[in-house]
């Protein structure tokens, strides 16, 4: 798949196969991840793949019960979860760089997912501290983000996007876009 693609087909997915997804397709979305661009080089994520049934349902009981995404954590065959650790990047100008760090790698993942007709869906809305225990993630090491990752079990649509007039401007602040 092209890569604009890639980036036209990419949607959140709440309905899940149960097929597992080979370890060498799992490596590829991994491998895509740590690729990603950061402050300096410094490369501050981790990631966890969570398989196991028992686990799933112990990091979706960091969601509230009526978050959608909890569905799809329970039927996705794994759980990817985002951590990184602000001591290995930086803070500039009151900009926590680990945060935009971490969304780059992600950002990747999910893209790469995508080109292998994978299914994911970014969840922030969690309790950190019940997903770091149900981990063993040490206290230092933040969790900015989770997905689920398997085959999808439904189609989306595109969903609504705002015009470039609406959101690039030139030279300046409300400088009209013209292309």
């Amino acid at each position: 798949m092209e890569f604009t693609e890639v980036i036209r087909r990419r949607r959140s997915i709440r309905a899940y196969k149960p097929d597992p997804v080979a370890k060498e397709m799992i490596e590829q979305v991994l491998e895509a991840a740590r690729q990603a661009p950061s402050w300096k080089n410094l490369q501050c994520w981790r990631f966890i793949v969570v398989t196991e049934r028992e686990r799933r349902e112990t990091v979706a009981q960091a969601f509230s019960p009526t978050n959608p995404g909890v569905k799809a954590l329970l039927e996705a065959p794994h759980i990817v979860v985002l951590c990184a650790n602000p001591g290995e990047s930086e803070v500039w100008e009151g900009k926590d760089f680990y945060m935009l760090d971490a969304g780059l790698a992600m950002e990747h993942l999910i893209l790469a997912a995508t080109d292998l007709g994978l299914a994911t869906c970014w969840q922030g809305l969690f309790h950190e501290d019940k997903v770091k225990k149900a981990l063993g993630i040490p206290p230092e090491i933040r969790v900015p983000a989770l997905t689920p990752l398997g085959y999808p079990n439904q189609e989306r649509n595109p969903r609504p996007r705002k015009s470039l007039e609406e959101i690039a401007f030139r030279e300046i602040w409300a400088g009209p876009w013209q292309g």
